[in-house]
Parts: C-alpha cells; sequence; structure tokens
C-alpha cells in the first residue's frame, strides 16, 4: 500500500463516513471526475456504483471485504493516530478545489475535528458540505452575490480580523476568538465582500449557497500560503 498524493486539475470529491443524503451524493458522485474516500466512506461511494480513485486512512472503519473490492492500488493506508482520517486524506490531495461529504452533521466530534483540520490547512481549498450547511475557511478576499436576509455566520478557529461589506452586522474594527466575540448569525443586506486579515475564520452558509459561494470562489484567485 502506499500513500502518494492525488493530483488533479479539476475539483476532487472527498467523501467521509458521517451524515449526508444518498441521492446528493450520488448526483455529486455523477459530476465528480476524481473521488477520493476518507476510511469507511469507500463503502459509500462503491455502494453507489463509484469506484473511489483513492482510499486514504487508517482503515479501522472498513470492513476487510470491502477493501478487497477496491481495484489493486486505491486502498493507501496511513496508520499513524495523530491525525484523524480526513487529515490523512487532505494533505494527499493537490487540487483547486475539494469538496467534502460526510464530515459534517451526525457527530459534533467529528465535525469539530474537521473544522480544526481546516484551520490546520487553509491553503487547501476545501468546502465541507452537509445536509443543512456549508462550512470553509474564509480566502483572504471574497465576494458573494447572496440575497438580502441571507443567514451567514462566522466562527474563529483562530484570533481574526476583517472587513465586511453587505452584512446586518459589519465586523470591521472587531477581533474575533473561540472564547469572545464570534460572528454566528449574522445575516445580509445584499451582496457581500468579506476581506480577512489571517486564515482562522470560518464561513458557515445554507447549503443552498452552493453556487453563489463557487462563484465567489471562482473569482478570487487570492489563497492562503503553505504553513511551516
Amino acid at each position: 500500500m502506499n500513500s502518494k498524493v492525488v493530483q488533479s486539475v479539476t475539483p476532487v470529491l472527498l467523501v467521509g463516513g458521517g451524515e449526508v443524503d444518498d441521492a446528493v451524493l450520488r448526483q455529486a458522485l455523477g459530476a465528480a471526475e476524481v473521488v477520493v474516500a476518507a476510511d469507511g466512506g469507500a463503502a459509500r461511494v462503491l455502494a453507489l456504483g463509484r469506484m473511489p480513485d483513492a482510499v486514504y486512512g487508517d482503515m479501522d472503519s472498513l470492513d476487510p471485504a470491502v477493501q478487497a473490492q477496491l481495484d489493486p492500488g486505491v486502498l493507501r493506508a496511513i496508520t499513524e493516530q495523530d491525525s484523524t482520517d480526513f487529515d490523512k486524506c487532505l494533505r494527499h490531495i493537490e487540487a483547486p478545489l475539494v469538496f467534502g461529504y460526510g464530515f459534517l452533521g451526525k457527530r459534533l466530534d467529528h465535525q469539530l475535528a474537521a473544522m480544526t483540520v481546516l484551520a490546520k490547512r487553509p491553503d487547501r481549498r476545501c468546502i465541507l458540505i452537509g445536509t443543512e450547511d456549508l462550512a470553509l475557511i474564509c480566502p483572504p478576499d471574497l465576494s458573494l452575490d447572496l440575497q438580502p436576509g441571507t443567514r451567514l455566520s462566522l466562527y474563529p478557529m483562530a484570533p481574526s480580523t476583517g472587513r465586511s461589506e453587505g452584512l446586518r452586522w459589519p465586523i470591521d474594527g472587531l477581533t474575533f476568538t473561540t472564547a469572545g466575540t464570534i460572528g454566528t448569525s449574522n445575516e445580509t443586506t445584499g451582496p457581500v465582500r468579506l476581506t480577512m486579515d489571517g486564515p482562522g475564520m470560518m464561513l458557515i452558509l445554507p447549503v443552498a449557497c452552493l453556487s453563489e459561494l463557487l462563484a465567489g470562489l471562482a473569482a478570487s484567485p487570492s489563497a492562503w500560503p503553505v504553513r511551516a
């Protein structure tokens, strides 16, 4: 088994073992050119008729019978226990964007762990997609064409500052910290622009805003640098 990196010039679909609607995932699988699974997520991908291009993890959640169904070279075990399966996957994917299904919902501890990974690897542009919400590390500069009254939450994974346009409660001049000021349950007054001073802010939007988010990201080529 090997842990070579998946490299793609198109977005990669990453599937975990958490909560996800099979109909939504089936549609995502049909549109994805490259599919990666995190450990037990491979069983879900196979059950929907798709062979993943790679499976990363410590394989503690993937039944040996399912492992036997994988094509040669797909299984890429990483046995160290110092990182989550999501982290193992994300650090082995080089792509312009990663869509993460099965990492939000079901278990709060798994959600927190996944968000921590996003904060650790802000240079990897990744959107976690759940049944209700989207979550990602806000890029340095992001404009979103959102309707007035859209729920928009900002949650600091590290001390964060920035500026905003188009929010009911602007963030200018505020310092956000996990145990202090946070920016959840804000709402838009129209199109939004967010400018962040560092890679510590989690942006959370309704899942219905995915197309607007993708358009905003496409127009925002700037990304956070790789952390040492």
